[in-house]
């Protein structure tokens, strides 16, 4: 198996100030003033039912239009029977991605759906309970890593964490808010959070470790708020038959990261492990292939 310290990430250039690109496809009360935005004649989850609920599984994969989120989306429909929605800010390549999918006999949607744009979040979420009524699994899997991000920490921008943290932090916690009620009206819903390993605090204070001269400042740090997001998630279904975890993907060989050294379907395997747990599985874990990772 491999393990997820085997990376070979971006490096920097201190000399003649290059930079490099990485990015990977890294609560809501119903009582709440959102969710009688988005769902205005619905009370509890625990008190009714929405008045239509398709009895196929649906699972939400934002960022899903490549990569490790179109691959984890294939997997689920795949080997494991569900109704995939594509999540995509960019209609032509949400649709492709749907398209092959499709072209496979696999059961696939585009949702146009960016998680940084309030609107959009709301119009998808209406058009989910519109459809299916319910959701089952919602993997937050879009991120990014930030070019200004590969300067030294104290140097990165300020603003480079604003921009990051949009997308890593803000933007899921807006997506999981809005489709929190949909979440509540499956049998027993999983949140998949895609974090990374880097995120960890005691994997990055270990200055002798195997991730000793990853320092991306911007990154990392959202990834730590992101694994904080997951267990205040899992926290509020602590007493249900939902669950919410966070993972690490590995370090997967993409466009935007060729030098990983794991393949997009190895990549896919744990978010597509934690989106189909059994009632037995874990809730406010951090993980990697079945290894638990240290917060």
């Amino acid at each position: 198996m491999p393990t997820p310290f085997n990376w070979k990430f971006p490096t920097r250039n201190r000399s003649n100030g290059q930079r490099a690109k990485w990015a990977k496809s890294s609560v809501i009360s119903t009582r709440s003033s959102t969710t009688r935005a988005f769902f205005p004649n619905l009370r509890r989850a625990t008190s009714r039912r929405l008045s239509f609920r398709s009895t196929t599984s649906i699972a939400l994969i934002t960022g899903a239009n490549k990569g490790v989120g179109l691959e984890t989306a294939r997997q689920l429909a795949r080997d494991h029977g569900f109704t995939v929605l594509i999540g995509a800010r960019d209609e032509a390549r949400g649709q492709k991605a749907a398209d092959e999918l499709k072209a496979q006999g696999l059961n696939a949607q585009f949702l146009l759906l960016d998680p940084t744009d309030a609107a959009s979040i709301e119009r998808a979420a209406r058009e989910v309970q519109e459809k299916f009524g319910h959701l089952d699994a919602l993997i937050n899997n879009a991120g990014a890593l930030v070019p200004e991000d590969m300067a030294l920490p104290a140097q990165v921008p300020t603003q480079a964490l604003r921009d990051t943290y949009d997308l890593n932090v803000f933007a899921v916690h807006s997506v999981t808010q809005a489709f929190w009620a949909l979440l509540e009206q499956s049998d027993a819903a999983r949140l998949v959070n895609v974090s990374s390993a880097i995120g960890s605090l005691s994997l990055v204070r270990d200055f002798e470790g195997p991730v000793k001269d990853i320092k991306f400042i911007a990154y990392a740090s959202s990834k730590a708020a992101l694994n904080m997001l997951t267990v205040h998630y899992a926290w509020q279904w602590r007493d249900t038959r939902h669950k919410a975890n966070a993972i690490h993907p590995g370090n997967v060989k993409t466009d935007a990261n060729p030098n990983g050294e794991i393949s997009v379907e190895e990549g896919a395997r744990t978010s597509v492990e934690l989106a189909t747990i059994g009632e037995d599985g874990p809730n406010g874990t951090f993980s990697y292939l079945g290894q638990t990772l240290p917060w």
